[in-house]
Formats: structure tokens, sequence, C-alpha cells
């Protein structure tokens, strides 16, 4: 029989029994209640607090429900406590009061898992949230107003949880984004693959869409220079192919600042917010009016902005085109493509995008190079370099609206040339300029007019900041001299101020008239300067403000109607077919001095030497009106018989010139004296101009123009007309 003294043990042991069974009975307990729980009880609170936090009403429609399940791939206590998996059901959010749609969101349900840990830490630790059929609205409006801008309530202090949400899966679902401040309206539906597609296999795809589309765009030429581009190491997208796959593709419907958009791609199915060592793989085809672009390659953490790294492609009628898409100020070209490597670093306080090594085609030339783009300053700047091994002389034509009408309609410009005008009236895009700066050095190797006009080089340095462009310097290589020259376009200004600086050395005739038999064995050459200032939006409106002077000389050259004719110099070839008929004729020197003032071209000295007579050229040329005044005055040389016909007039516009000849003897105005030494000073001007060499015969002008300075006197006439000889 027990003593009392045992069962005083025995409860006194039941006792502390219980006492340690209590807590690991109430977390049994707990866990019990917790799993058994009815969620949807809760809705109510959650719906409101949400709504309360987010400013819009919010509503979980459907059940809320938990799971719990281990984490085996966990370590630690991670792997052995249970994670609640949280899932709610048709989920709406109300859209703001003025939009147009009244949900902004719904999906069928969102599912995440819950790491309980962290809990302890005020952490909240979500590995992945899966979001079932989202239909998402995005509207914004002409003020700016964007209905994904959630009114947050005020908070004087920093909560003391931390959110940690790692990925965000997705299946098929719609966006739809009306943006009234940038004019863009998409309907975009995603749907999964029926099986996951590697990596490069649809980079491989795309090269070769990407590639035919150029060929179609730009021409075969295009095409071909794309395909045949050997890849550089650099240039690939750096991206682990095997563990990268497509799972889903989209469609993309609706119009960009009015031009009809349309473009499909193909995605990932899980984005990595934190990780960079998870690419999400993104590609895209995408038509915006005549402009085609197409990218494949991978993002990662976009939470916070991180980085881009694509393969790129551009095509379409004119580089002009991509300003509203891209945000750079690019000149109007003809019908381009190209392909290059982009890689971007995205932040929020800026961000740097270089395309390296993109090579392609612009009309009939080529173009390389690698260019950066960085923001953050107060403008975005493109810099970088380009160049071109062959640049045919027409694909410049566009830069200045010199192109033709039919061209300027092929790539749905409106400012048409009228056809009672020579200079190029459409305006340059200078309210774009102050949208970016750049620094930009191009080189082409080589630059062809057809046949006809080898111009051997060009360099230029662009520079473009707060609207002021200046090309500093613009040189050419050009028939065997150079032509260096400086530009600024001030675009700041309503009415855009520009000046100019020029100067051409040794340009061989020979060379510039290759096709002309006559200058084959020539040794004669062009020296020029050129110094204007002018205002004006375009080629016309400057040349028709222009102030300064421009100095022109040629030494042992030849001329013909013909050899203007093809030139297209319509003035000059009937001139001269009136003065000599269709023979060639030797020139000794060519020489003009022109003052301009407000697009008032006047002639202080504009006169060539032949081996019969001199033929001086005085009057104006107005390029504001196009007009035409000038007397074109021959004088035989000694005593030879005058066989030129009488002096000229030059009247009509540069478009329908209108030449004749002089009613009355011209030789014998002012009393009858002709003083060929009144051009003493200009002739002075041009003097340095002319650029001997001791290894080449002597300049043939250096003797003309001294010649010049000497005063003539006139002789009695001979059969009515006056004979002049040099004292």
């Amino acid at each position: 029989m027990a003593s009392p003294r045992d069962k005083g043990m025995k409860r006194s042991r039941r006792v502390l029994f219980w006492m340690a069974s209590v807590p690991f009975m109430t977390l049994a307990a707990a866990f019990v209640v917790i799993a058994t729980y009815d969620w949807s009880r809760i809705k109510p609170g959650i719906n409101e607090k949400v709504s309360q936090a987010i400013g819009r009403p919010f509503a979980i429609q459907g059940d809320l429900t938990v799971a719990w399940r281990r984490e085996p791939n966990e370590g630690g206590l991670n792997a052995l406590v249970p994670w609640p998996e949280f899932v709610a059901k048709d989920i709406r959010i109300a859209n703001t009061g003025w939009a147009k749609q009244p949900q902004f969101a719904q999906l069928d349900a969102v599912r995440f898992r819950l790491a309980p840990l962290p809990l302890l830490s005020h952490r909240l630790v979500i590995p992945s949230l899966q979001l079932e059929h989202p239909v998402i609205d995005l509207e914004r409006d002409a003020q700016g107003r964007a209905s994904w801008d959630f009114a947050m309530p005020p908070s004087s202090e920093p909560s003391a949880w931390q959110l940690d949400l790692q990925a965000i899966g997705f299946d098929r679902g719609v966006i739809e984004l009306d943006d009234a401040a940038s004019k863009v309206k998409l309907k975009i539906t995603v749907e999964p693959l029926q099986q996951a597609i590697p990596f490069d296999q649809i980079m491989a795809q795309q090269a070769t869409d990407a590639r035919e589309q150029a060929g179609r765009t730009a021409g075969s030429s295009a095409k071909k220079v794309l395909a045949n581009a050997k890849e550089k190491d650099e240039d690939k997208v750096g991206t682990p192919a095997s563990a990268t796959t497509y799972l889903f593709a989209w469609q993309a419907d609706g119009s960009y600042e009015g031009t009809p958009l349309k473009g499909s791609g193909k995605t990932g199915g899980v984005i990595a917010l934190q990780q960079d060592d998870r690419p999400f793989p993104v590609q895209a085809d995408v038509h915006i009016g005549d402009s085609h672009i197409a990218l494949a390659g991978t993002l990662t953490d976009p939470m916070h902005l991180g980085a881009l790294d694509l393969k790129l492609w551009f095509s379409g009628t004119s580089m002009a085109k991509l300003y509203p898409i891209t945000g750079l100020t690019l000149p109007d070209t003809p019908p381009y493509a190209t392909e290059g490597h982009l890689k971007a670093e995205l932040h929020r306080s800026g961000s740097h995008y270089s395309y390296r090594n993109f090579r392609g085609r612009v009309g009939g030339s080529d173009l390389a190079g690698s260019l950066e783009v960085s923001t953050g300053g107060a403008r975005p700047k493109l810099s970088g370099t380009a160049r071109s091994q062959l640049l045919q002389f027409a694909d410049l034509a566009p830069l200045i609206g010199a192109d033709t009408n039919a061209e300027k309609q092929q790539r749905g410009d409106t400012t048409l040339q009228p056809p009672d005008k020579v200079l190029p009236v459409e305006p340059f895009r200078t309210e774009r300029w102050k949208s970016m700066d750049a620094d930009v050095t191009f080189s082409s190797a080589r630059i062809v007019r057809g046949k006809d006009l080898p111009i051997d080089s060009l360099t230029t340095h662009l520079v473009m900041e707060d609207g002021v462009l200046r090309l500093e310097p613009l040189g050419f290589g050009l028939a065997g001299g150079t032509v260096n020259s400086t530009i600024q376009l001030d675009g700041s200004q309503a009415a855009m101020r520009g000046s100019l600086k020029l100067h051409a050395r040794r340009l061989k005739l020979k060379q510039l008239f290759p096709t002309f038999e006559a200058m084959n064995t020539s040794f004669g050459e062009i020296n020029g300067d050129a110094a204007l200032t002018a205002h004006g939006n375009s080629v016309a409106a400057l040349l028709g403000s222009a102030n300064g002077e421009l100095k022109l000389l040629m030494n042992d050259g030849a001329i013909s109607k013909t050899l203007l004719e093809t030139a297209g110099l319509n003035v000059g070839n009937i001139v001269i077919g009136k003065l000599f008929g269709d023979k060639v004729v030797k020139i000794n020197c060519a020489a003009s001095d022109l003052a301009a003032s407000n697009g008032l071209f006047s002639a202080r000295l504009f006169v060539f030497d032949t081996e019969d007579a001199v033929v001086d050229i005085d009057g104006t040329l107005n390029f504001a009106s196009e007009q035409l005044n000038l007397d074109v005055k021959p004088h035989t040389k000694g005593f030879r018989v005058f066989s030129l016909r009488s002096p000229l007039y030059v009247k009509g516009t540069l478009k329908h010139p209108d030449v004749g000849v002089q009613t009355g003897p011209l030789l014998l105005r002012s009393g009858g004296a002709v003083a060929l030494g009144v051009f003493a000073a200009p002739v002075a001007a041009l003097l340095p101009l002319v650029a001997t060499s001791h290894q080449e015969p002597p300049n043939t002008c250096q003797t003309v123009l001294e010649q010049m300075r000497v005063p003539v006197k006139v002789v009695a006439p001979v059969k009515g007309k006056a004979v002049a000889l040099r004292k």
C-alpha cells in the first residue's frame, strides 16, 4: 500500500506534467485553429484596410484560403516549419473616379507563400507572388493624372514591417493602355506557349525575321550587310541560354501618336525582382507606321530598374520618324536598317544606354559605329562615333531638304518643294533640337556622286547643346584637295541663326570633271573662301538673308555649254552657249568676289579670262526672291577680230532664267570708257587664293590678276565695236 508520501510525489509529477504540456497544447490548439479557420471571415477587414491604404475600393469577392506545407528547398528551421500559402480568389481593384473604365484590375486569383520565421523580426518574405488571369486597365489623361498612381495616406512614422517580394509570376492576361499624354492606345493579350522555347532559338529566329524586314524596307543590300556581318564576342547577348526559356506569347494592337501600331513577342513566366542572376527573357517585333523595331534579350532586376541586354534592330523610311519613339533628334534620311547590341543601365536618377558595334545601311550608304545615350542631366545626351566606308552623295540631300518631292512623299513629308523654286524650302526641325544634346564624330572614307563627282572623304564633329548645332569642323577631301569649314546653327531662337566659314584649297579640275575630256590634261585648280551669316529655318531662308562674302578662283580650266548643262547649272549653260556656242573654251583664269547683304549677292568682281577675251559679269543675284539681274560684257583682247556676240543680260529666276542680247552697245556706256582697273581692290583680295607649287607650272591666275590691276583705255571703235588695250 502506497504511503501518503508516495501519493504526494505522484500528484506533484502529474501537476508538473500538465504545467509543462500547457505551452505545447496551446501551440497545437493554435495550429489546429489556424489550419481549420474559415479565413473568409476576415475578408471584410482586409478589404477595408487595403482600400484605406490604396485610396480606392478593393475587394476579395471569392474565397480566401490558407494551406500549410513545408519547403524542402529551404534550409535549417525554415525547412522544418510549415509555410502558409494564401489564395485569394476573384479580386477587384476599382479605378480612380475620372477614369473611363470602372475597374483598374481584376484577377481570377492571387497566390503567395509566406515565410513564417522572418515574421518574428517584422519581415514579410514572399518568395513568389502568382497572378492568375490578370485584366488591367491603365489610363492617363491629358493633365498627366495616371490611374496607376494610388493615393496612399500620409504616414508620420515609418512602418516597422519590411516587405521582401522576390518574384512575380503570371499566366494569360490582358492589359489595356490609354495614355492621352503620350498619345498611346494599346491592347496587349498574353497567352502561354504550348511548350517552352529556348533562348537561342528565339534569338536566331528574330535575327532572320528582322533582316528580312530590313531587306523589304531598305533593299537587298541592307539585308546582305546585316546578314554578312561577323558578330564579335562583345556583341553577343550574355545569358545562360540553357536556363533561360520563353513561356508566354503576347500580341499588341493600337496606335502611337495616331500612327497604327502592331506588335508581337515572347517573354518568360517569372520576373525576378531582386535577383540579377535570373534574367527575364524578352522578345518584341513591333511596327509603328513604317518604322520597324525588333529586339531579343534579357531584363534583370526590374524592381530596381536594373539592366537591359538586347540585340536591337531598326528599319524604316527615315530615321527622323524615330524621334517620337526614342526621343532622339535624328536627321531625315533615305530608307535605313541597322543592327546592334543595346546595353542599358536603368536608374531613377539617370540611365545609360549604349548601342554598340551597330552596322547597317542608309540609302546606298553603309553605316557603322557605337553610340551612347545618357539621361539624368538637363537633357538626354547622345555621344559616340559613326563611320561609313562608302557614302552616296544623294543620301545627304534629305539633311538639307534637297531631295525630290517624290522622295519626300515616300517618307511621308508634306513640305514639298515649290515647282518654281530651286533652293530647298523644307524647314529644319529646330523645335526638336532643345530636346537633347549631342557630341558625335562622323567619318566617311569615300563619298560618291554617281561617277561624275568623287569626294575622297568626309569628317565632322557634331556638337549640339541647348538647341545650338555646331559642325566643327566639317571637312571634305575633294578632288585631290580639301574643303574645311565650320558651321553653327542656333535653333534655340524662333528664326534660326547660322554662320559659315569655309576654305577650299587645291581642288583639281581634272578630278572634279573626270568625264570632260578637255580637263584630262589640265593642271588647273579651284580655291575659294566663304564667310556668311544668316537667319531662317531652311536653306532657302538662310541664303535669302545671308550677309558676308564669297571668293572663288579657278585657273587653267575649260568650259562648255554641254559641261554646264550636265552639271545642272541652268543659267551658266545658256550664257556660255550664247557667247561661245557649243565649242569648248579654254579658261586661263576665272575669278569671283561676291558681297552679300540680306540675301542680295553683288558682284564686286566676276570675270573669266580666255585666250580671245575677258568676260566681265556685273550685277546681282537675289537669293531671297531667286531673281537674277546680271550683265555679261565680253572684251576682246588686243587687235583680234571681235567674234563674240553682243553683251548679254540675264534676268528671270534661277529656275527660269531669261538670257538675251543687250539693246545698246554696253562697252560704250559711261562715255565709252571701260576701266578694268576699278577691279584693283577685289583683285588684291583674291591674290591670296593663288596657291602655287614649285613642282608644278605657275598658276596663270597670278599673272591674269596682276594684269587686271592695270587700267585699260579704249581706242577708236573698229567697225562700230570698241577695242580695249592695256597700257
